[in-house]
């Protein structure tokens, strides 16, 4: 029994039945082991297949608070980890005009002016965390170094204060695109565990759990044909959420059968570009369907 998230014989139902989230018994104990073993779990593949929703499941099934440290290219310590709040302490400096260097250092450098951010909020939460460091892949490999000190051993050293050890290890949730290669040293702090997409048996459970008013032949339909799509040579193949959009989309216009007109209406939920669009239509014989 791992410390947050209880038994592994129930976890998958408890994903499904508290936080709407259909898992294999792969995902599963990919979760269960990184909560146990107090390791991030690390989940790589493309975009749209479910990685930061499992983090949002996981926040959901152990009442853990979720900071979510979205990656970018520019990411620095300033925004991950910490900073101090310059223009109060300028006023600080101001109000304390006579005194000398030291006592005014030793007065501005306090927790009165440290800024939080992710990194540093996750460790020192008396509460339970979930930290979602999101696109990890998009930052520089240099910045991958700040997040190593963080995921060794729950610790930050800040200069003025000294170094801050986390009350509680949080659990941690890396997601990655698969854009450029993550370091090694970054790997092996973490339990690996690629997500593609669902096969058509899978998405077909997703869309009757998020759309519980389609008709079970509807949804069966809904999820063979995007798993179809997928199998098309696109730009951006369609993702999990917006298979769910699609299929709320037909329930909305009281589509019972799926045809060629019914796809055709809702293209535009499916795909965000037109040489997709129409890569579909030529592919998947909507030619006389399409306006």
């Amino acid at each position: 029994m791992s410390k947050r998230l209880g038994d592994t014989a129930t976890l998958r139902e408890r994903l499904r039945r508290e936080a709407a989230y259909v898992a294999d018994e792969l995902i599963a104990d990919a979760l269960f082991l990184a909560d146990g073993l107090d390791k991030p779990l690390l989940l790589e593949g493309p975009a749209g297949v479910g990685k930061t929703e499992l983090a949002k499941a996981a926040a959901t099934l152990t009442g853990a608070r979720l900071l979510r440290l979205q990656c970018h290219e520019g990411l620095d310590e300033a925004k991950a980890l910490y900073e101090w709040n310059y223009k109060k302490q300028l006023l600080r400096i101001q109000a304390d005009d006579g005194r000398s260097w030291e006592e005014t250092e030793a007065n501005i450098f306090t927790e009165d002016f440290l800024l939080e951010r992710p990194l540093l909020a996750a460790i020192r939460s008396p509460d339970p965390v979930v930290l979602l460091i999101d696109e990890v892949d998009r930052v520089e490999v240099e910045t991958e170094a700040l997040l190593l000190e963080v995921l060794s051993d729950f610790q930050v050293s800040i200069p003025e204060l000294g170094t801050v050890t986390a009350r509680q290890a949080p659990l941690v949730v890396l997601t990655s695109n698969a854009t450029r290669e993550l370091s090694e040293a970054l790997r092996r702090r973490c339990l690996y565990l690629h997500l593609d997409y669902p096969d058509a048996e899978r998405e077909r459970q997703i869309i009757e759990l998020r759309v519980p008013d389609i008709k079970p032949a509807l949804a069966a339909q809904a999820a063979r044909a995007v798993h179809a799509m997928r199998g098309l040579d696109l730009r951006k193949p369609p993702s999990i959420a917006e298979a769910v959009d699609w299929a709320r989309s037909l329930v909305l216009l009281g589509v019972t059968e799926l045809d060629s007109p019914a796809v055709t209406r809702t293209l535009p939920v499916l795909f965000k570009n037109q040489p997709d669009r129409e890569r579909a239509i030529t592919e998947l014989d909507l030619t006389n369907a399409a306006p």
